[in-house]
Formats: C-alpha cells, sequence, structure tokens
C-alpha cells in the first residue's frame, strides 16, 4: 500500500495558472510561488465582490481517536466529487503546523487519494505565512522588552505582562521561561511564557482580519500588559503596528493550491481548534464563495470545538451562512467511543457500537441546534462490514439526517460521488435556518454555560478563583459582549480527554480566562490544556528524512 507521501509525488500536477484559470483568476491576479502554489492579489477581491455568493458547506467530525476519522480527507474528496459532477467547487482549509508535522498529529493535507498538493510544502513551509506570523509575534514581544528597558514611559507592571513569545513548534520547555538574564543591557529580568504559532492571537487576528486595514485596527487592539495603574497596554501604545504589518502583508494574502484531481483549493491560516478558534481565514472562504458556486470548508477537531467556534465566532464576525454540515465518522471511531481496544478495531461488534455511536448522536444534535442541516459520512474502511453500515445508516436516518459512505481515500472524487449526491439533495431540499447558540448581549459566564451546556452535555461550570477575577475584570473593561472561545481537549465532549462516549453527569472546569482584544473574542481555559504542545516519546520527526535528490520521505 502506498503511503500518503508517495501518492502525493506521483500525482501529475497542473501548472496554478491553468487551475486558476478555471475559475476566472487571471495570471494579473496571482503572485506565484513556483510553478504550482501561488498567493491572490488583493485587486481579485475587488473584481468579485459584487458576484453571488456560492453554497457554503462545513464540514466537521466526532472527537477524534486514535482510530482515525479523515476529516480533510473528506473535505478533499467530496470537493473533487462535486467538481466530478459539473459543480464548480473551491475548497477552503487551513495551513498545517509544524507542531503536529514533526509531533504525532500529522499535517493537513489529506491523504491517500484525497489529498491537496504538493503536499509537502504544504506541510512544511509553504508560503511563509507561520513564519510571518511568527516574526511579527515576536517582534511586538522584543518592543514591549525594550520599552521596559528604555525607562518604561508607559509604566507597564512587569508581573502583568500578558504577552507572550511563539514558535511554530512543540516544544514543552519553552512553556515556563525567564528573560533578562546577564549584564543590565540584556533587558529585564521577568518571567516569560511561549506559546505554539497557531495559538497567537496574530493567527486568530489574520484569519478573522478583512483586508490590511481591519488587520492593522485589530493588531493596533492587542493588550499586551496593564500598566501600575491596572489599564491595558496595547499594541498601538507601543507604536508596533505598522512594522507588524508590514511583516504581514503577503501573509495576508490567501494561497491557492490544487487537489490531486485539480479542484482548487484555498489554503490559508490555521489556528488550533482546541486552544484557538480552529478555522480557515475568513478572507479565504469569502473568496472562494465568490469563485464558484459550492464552498467546502472544513473546522478543527471534533464538531464540540471547531464547528462551534466556526458557527458562533467566525460566522457570527464575518456574516457568513453555513448551507449544510458534513459529519465525519468511522465505524472503528465509533466502537473505540465504545470501548474497543485500538487492536481490537478491526472485528464486527455492534454492542459496541451501540454503546459508542452516542457521541456522533450528540455532535448531530449540537448542528441542529444551530438550525443546519446535517449529512452524516462514514469513511470506509476494509474491515467495516455491512451489518455496521446499516445500524448506523438507519441511526442517523432516524434522527433527520442524510447519510452516505465515504470512499475518498481509496477512490478520490469517484469515492465521493454517494456523499457529494446526498450533500447536493441537503442543499436543494432542506433550509439551512442558521442562528449562533447564544447572542451577543448575554454575560461571559452565560455564554459559556450555554456552550457547556448545549455541546458538551455538562451539568454545570466550576470556576477557579483566577478565572472568576479575571472574567469579572473582562467584563467591567467592557468585553462581556464579545463571544467566548473555548479552550478544551478535543478527544472527550467534557474537559476530560478519558471520558469518551457521551458522558454524563460532569462539569466544565475554567481555570483562567483572558481576552483576545484584536481577535474580538474571550479565551476560556479549561481542565489542563496546554497552549505550547510538547512532542511525544516517539515523534514523527525520527521517520522524515531527504535523500540525495531532494525527495522528502516519511512525510505521512
Amino acid at each position: 500500500m502506498k503511503t500518503d507521501i508517495e501518492i502525493a509525488q506521483e500525482a501529475v500536477k497542473l501548472p496554478i495558472k491553468e487551475v486558476a484559470a478555471a475559475y476566472g483568476i487571471t495570471e494579473d491576479d496571482l503572485e506565484l510561488y513556483g510553478k504550482y502554489k501561488a498567493k491572490i492579489t488583493d485587486e481579485l477581491f475587488e473584481e468579485v465582490k459584487e458576484r453571488q455568493d456560492a453554497k457554503l458547506v462545513l464540514v466537521t467530525a466526532i472527537n477524534p481517536t486514535p482510530a482515525g476519522e479523515g476529516k480533510t480527507t473528506t473535505s478533499v474528496g467530496l470537493g473533487d466529487a462535486f467538481t466530478k459532477l459539473g459543480k464548480k467547487t473551491m475548497i477552503a482549509l487551513r495551513e498545517p503546523s509544524l507542531g503536529p508535522c514533526f509531533g504525532i498529529k500529522g499535517g493537513a493535507a489529506g491523504g491517500g487519494y484525497a489529498q491537496v498538493v504538493p503536499m509537502e510544502d504544504l506541510n512544511l513551509h509553504f508560503t511563509g505565512d507561520f513564519h510571518a506570523i511568527t516574526s511579527a509575534n515576536n517582534l511586538l514581544a522584543a518592543l514591549l522588552d525594550n520599552h521596559i528597558q528604555q525607562g518604561n514611559a508607559l509604566g507597564i507592571d512587569t508581573r502583568q505582562i500578558l504577552w507572550k513569545r511563539c514558535l511554530d513548534m512543540n516544544d514543552r520547555v519553552l512553556r515556563n521561561i525567564v528573560v533578562g538574564l546577564g549584564a543590565k543591557a540584556d533587558g529585564v529580568v521577568r518571567e516569560d511564557h511561549f506559546v505554539i504559532t497557531v495559538a497567537s492571537e496574530i493567527m486568530a487576528i489574520l484569519c478573522l482580519a478583512d483586508d490590511m486595514n481591519d488587520l492593522k485596527e485589530r493588531l493596533g487592539k492587542i493588550i499586551v500588559a496593564y500598566n501600575f495603574a491596572g489599564e491595558p497596554v496595547t499594541a498601538k501604545d507601543l507604536n508596533a503596528v505598522g512594522s507588524m504589518a508590514a511583516l504581514l502583508k503577503d501573509a495576508l494574502k490567501p494561497n491557492l493550491i490544487q487537489t490531486l484531481e485539480h479542484t482548487g483549493a484555498l489554503v490559508h491560516g490555521g489556528p488550533f481548534a482546541n486552544i484557538a478558534h480552529g478555522c480557515n481565514s475568513v478572507r479565504a472562504t469569502k473568496l472562494a464563495m465568490k469563485l464558484a458556486d459550492i464552498v467546502v470548508t472544513e473546522a478543527g477537531f471534533g464538531a464540540d470545538l471547531g464547528a462551534e467556534k466556526f458557527l458562533d465566532i467566525k460566522c457570527r464576525m464575518a456574516g457568513l451562512k453555513p448551507d449544510a454540515v458534513v459529519l465525519v465518522a468511522t465505524v472503528r471511531a465509533l466502537k473505540y467511543n465504545g470501548g474497543v481496544a485500538k487492536q481490537d478495531l478491526n472485528q464486527e461488534n455492534l454492542e459496541a457500537l451501540a454503546k459508542g455511536i452516542v457521541n456522533l448522536e450528540k455532535h448531530i444534535e449540537n448542528i441542529q441546534k444551530y438550525g443546519v442541516p446535517v449529512v452524516v459520512t462514514l469513511n470506509s474502511f476494509t474491515s467495516d462490514t455491512e451489518a455496521e453500515y446499516a445500524y448506523i445508516k438507519k441511526f442517523c436516518e432516524d434522527r433527520g439526517c442524510e447519510f452516505a459512505l465515504s470512499e475518498v481515500w481509496a477512490k478520490g472524487g469517484e469515492g465521493g460521488l454517494a456523499l457529494a449526491e446526498k450533500v447536493l439533495h441537503t442543499l436543494e431540499t432542506k433550509e439551512s435556518n442558521f442562528a449562533p447558540i447564544y447572542p451577543d448581549e448575554i454575560s461571559l459566564k452565560d455564554k459559556i454555560s450555554t456552550v457547556a451546556g448545549e455541546i458538551y452535555g455538562a451539568d454545570g461550570v466550576t470556576y477557579a478563583p483566577a478565572a472568576e477575577r479575571a472574567l469579572k475584570k473582562l467584563e467591567d473593561m467592557g468585553f462581556g459582549g464579545l463571544p467566548v472561545c473555548m479552550a478544551k481537549t478535543q478527544y472527550s465532549l467534557s474537559d476530560d480527554q478519558t471520558k469518551l462516549g457521551r458522558p454524563q453527569g460532569f462539569t466544565i472546569n475554567v481555570r483562567d480566562a483572558y481576552v483576545s482584544a484584536g481577535a474580538g473574542f474571550v479565551v476560556v481555559l479549561t481542565g489542563a490544556i496546554m497552549t505550547m504542545p510538547g512532542l511525544p516519546k516517539a515523534p514523527a520527526a525520527y521517520n522524515i528524512n531527504v535523500d540525495e535528490n531532494g525527495v522528502i520521505t516519511g512525510l505521512f
């Protein structure tokens, strides 16, 4: 069996100019990064802004398991299937982070015969967007420390510095550090911290900004610290906005690549869904909706994280309205949720399937609460049985969902035709009555309680003293009207990753909260979620290499 990278390396790619031409994009609207990838110029946004919007299909999933769900694979394969059916389709995805690529999760190019290419470029440095975000983040950190060193005219309290440095790599030893050691000229000694780049507020800002003016306005609102009077100090106060925007000038432009079957894909931005809002950029999604008739986009991790944030944060801010949601699961993952060990997932087990399918049931209910039609799809594995398929199909149809098998990993777009037809039927016959799960005007605690109760199924929420103080301060500062971005484990509906299936009788434990004022949401930290991940005992980096011909191996 060929690996993902072998399939991608054997693919015949079209020059990106030809892919673009199928969407009416001329060479003048492209900034080429070699033959197979390009950025889209700002001028194209103006040219297409009066066009009618495409239908918007969101792909999400059940809670991820070691058995694998294949959400990006489904997104890509579904896009190719729509293309095969004669629909002008564009895919809008996030960019991968280097941390997971060299860690445990893997990249974000899809898999098998449903991938976007060039796969190696995408999973490694791509067009440099993440490096630009890292640089802008760390420039702000450097200007902050330099301001303190040069006399601290703003009266910044070094015990109340919020801004953290970032790195696009899993590196646990950087979570808590001390800076400024050495001579007096080496800066003021203080505790500092790193987050992974995808958790940086600048990543969130880039993904939510409409244009350069909006980007700069958002950058200026970033709260980096508090002064001795307890007042916020912003990036604008530090005179950092212009230089940060200069670093982000090219990163703000969406990237165009292609699937193995030459469907266009705008891949831009990459916030994690467990610690950030988990969606590709507003600019990429909105542009795709002007260039195609159907847009397939994706939100990170399970529907309790990525889809919730797509619907409650991204759609709210950008004025988007999804027309359908595709919810991805596998027979193997449902049995895992039913208590089957990973090594036994290849055996038919209807009893475990019945126990584990409650996880899928909860996600179906959650999406329906937003008023959006749901189509459930199963990524097919050779170990699946007809009895298991029949059970899941009836379960979904009994709950008002369309259902289809997906074989896109093995067959590409051809293997997604059944799913595409079900989605088309849903788009044609079912109306989306989308509305966020909570209004702007309720309190932050009420928003947290709504997500915890309605989406996670929690009995209540407990708050650590630090969280109580933080939420009160944020409301006193006028941030109570912002949506909440819940930082929570992806592996469970609860904040305890060991609670699989559909947990009952649990509370969500909020340990802290802070405002991402530029992004426009309040981050709520639950459980033991980390904003700087660590590497596993045997990182994926051990298997990655490059030969004498420059061919990369081991990258999935």
